[in-house]
């Protein structure tokens, strides 16, 4: 008899062992995956859908780059392997905040994104109840920011971007008048076009604004309306949905389209290409800057031509997108946070990222006070129909 309860114990133990060691705890705390190895979980929180999908894909990208590039870390002097965990926030705020939480029960350790400064923002809470980091790649509106001691941004921001395109209007274009043309309901496009239109008038000129509402295809009353106020440019900080609708119809009109960094992507080349209009932006990065930049460009475009999806997600052509070097950057800045931290926890890897410095692609990270980066110039360029292709116009700053 002694000898069977001895069986039955010794049977017990050993499920019990199999028990506890069943089941991924990758993302609980210890940081060990199914086969024991070490694991930390980044997670992206961009649009693969919706108004955004275009520029969150290429953001995804930048990434997903970065990740082949680095794909372990280590802490704690060992190594661990980084996983993607890539959920489609649908470009929506409402469906940002399930994406949101999505991350969270996925364990990840700190975010990057949003392509789209609304769904970022309705993220926020999200994370920091959760105790995880968020670095925002392209969410330019300072309300990201403000108030969220989570979030973090490698980018400039609106107040300084819509400035500087106003200097640009006056300065290269003599602007007195300009039509300013936002999407209704988009925080970014309404608040860069406000940040816009101060600085202008500031400098003496005078504004004409329109709004966009939402699922509207015809551009030609907008058109007509800047050609009746005598516009010397127009400025239009909208998706790259409606922008190819624009400067399709704009191109008659022969005014001037300055737009912000949402207009750094192949379509635009592709719609002013074709229809011949004079389309000058704003963008975070230019492969001439540095040597950094350069090398980033060349590498990024070889890892496209060697995945037909990847380069279907970049539009179908191997034009490198500004917010693919900035999903580059904020995934190396990631790394560097949690080297630091020496953890896979939220809260340590988020007091961690207040002292990273790092010099990216797309200019050197330091964050300040409200987790922002100082940014003092930006990059211009413009679309040469003749040859398809974007140029360097100049690096643009603020008056004195």
């Amino acid at each position: 008899m002694k000898k069977v309860f001895a069986l039955l114990l010794t049977l017990a133990m050993a499920l019990s062992l199999v028990a506890c060691g069943s089941g991924n705890n990758g993302g609980d705390g210890d940081g060990s995956g199914d086969s024991g190895e070490k694991v930390v979980k980044i997670g992206v929180y961009e649009p693969s859908s919706g108004a955004n999908g275009a520029g969150g894909k290429k953001e995804v990208l930048g990434i997903e780059y970065a990740n082949s590039i680095a794909p372990t870390v280590e802490i704690g002097g060992e190594e661990y392997t980084v996983e993607l965990v890539i959920v489609d926030n649908q470009s929506e705020n409402d469906k940002g905040v399930s994406a949101a939480q999505q991350l969270v029960q996925e364990g990840v350790s700190i975010a990057l994104g949003s392509y789209g400064s609304g769904v970022s923002m309705a993220a926020a809470p999200i994370f920091e109840e959760a105790g995880i980091p968020a670095i925002g790649c392209s969410c330019t509106n300072p309300g990201v920011t403000l108030g969220n001691p989570y979030y973090f941004r490698v980018c400039y921001l609106d107040p300084f971007q819509g400035s500087v395109l106003a200097n640009l209007a006056v300065d290269e274009f003599q602007a007195d008048v300009a039509y300013v043309f936002t999407e209704l309901g988009d925080d970014y496009s309404v608040g860069l076009g406000e940040y816009f239109t101060q600085e202008f008038e500031r400098l003496g000129g005078t504004v004409v604004a329109d709004q966009n509402p939402a699922g509207n295809t015809d551009m030609s009353g907008f058109i007509n309306a800047a050609k009746a106020a005598n516009a010397d440019v127009i400025f239009a900080p909208s998706s790259t949905t409606v922008a190819s609708l624009l400067i399709d119809q704009a191109a008659s009109a022969g005014i001037p389209l300055i737009a912000g960094d949402t207009w750094d992507d192949a379509v635009i080349l592709q719609a002013a290409t074709k229809s011949g209009a004079k389309v000058y932006f704003s963008t975070f990065y230019d492969e001439g800057a540095s040597d950094e930049a350069a090398a980033f460009m060349n590498g990024f475009k070889g890892w496209l031509g060697e995945n037909d999806d990847k380069m279907t997600n970049n539009g179908g052509t191997d034009t490198v997108s500004a917010v693919s070097a900035l999903g580059y950057d904020a995934y190396m800045v990631a790394l560097e946070a949690i080297k630091a931290a020496g953890s896979t926890d939220g809260d340590a890897i988020r007091d961690a990222l207040t002292g990273v410095t790092y010099t990216g692609v797309t200019g050197d990270v330091v964050f300040d006070e409200e987790g922002d980066v100082d940014k003092n110039i930006i990059f211009i360029k413009g679309v040469d129909a003749e040859k398809g292709a974007f140029y360097s116009v100049k690096e643009q700053g603020l008056a004195e």
